[in-house]
């Protein structure tokens, strides 16, 4: 079933990075059953669906794929969630960015996770420290993902 296509592998220490992650999540579909947070090695984490925008852009309109990733947020301390019903593990999320926002006094850095519907995760970190990794073959999308501003 082909040769992968290039899977990504990305790491984010800064907001420029943290651009780079998200905009390869954008419209990513994100399980709730497969998100997670590990506390006791401050580490966050989620599963998704990524569609692939880098084959789309390559490829012209007729490059529609989707890829599983793993997504981790190392240094987490705090997490929280809004809109997020995780009595629903069958529901699913669909990520529209993430972004570095000013954190309290300074120290570490916050991110938010923004979905669709209002739904948001917020991470309150020590430092910035994030890994995308895609894993598995690219099955076929049906098509590209629409916004309203498209």
């Amino acid at each position: 079933m082909g040769d992968g296509g290039g899977l990504l592998k990305l790491k984010a220490v800064d907001s420029d990075d943290l651009q780079a992650v998200a905009g390869a999540l954008q419209d990513a579909i994100v399980p709730v059953l497969d998100i997670a947070y590990d506390a006791s090695e401050q580490r966050f984490m989620f599963a998704a669906n990524r569609y692939r925008w880098e084959k789309t852009a390559d490829s012209g309109n007729s490059g529609h794929e989707r890829i599983h990733s793993g997504v981790i947020f190392d240094n987490v301390v705090k997490v929280q969630r809004r809109g997020i019903d995780r009595l629903q593990p069958g529901s699913f999320l669909n990520l529209l960015t993430i972004m570095l926002v000013d954190s309290p006094g300074g120290e570490g850095a916050v991110i938010e996770l923004t979905f669709s519907g209002e739904a948001a995760i917020r991470l309150e970190t020590t430092g910035l420290l994030c890994h995308l990794e895609d894993f598995g073959e690219p099955w076929p999308a049906q098509r590209q993902p629409q916004h309203a501003n498209d």
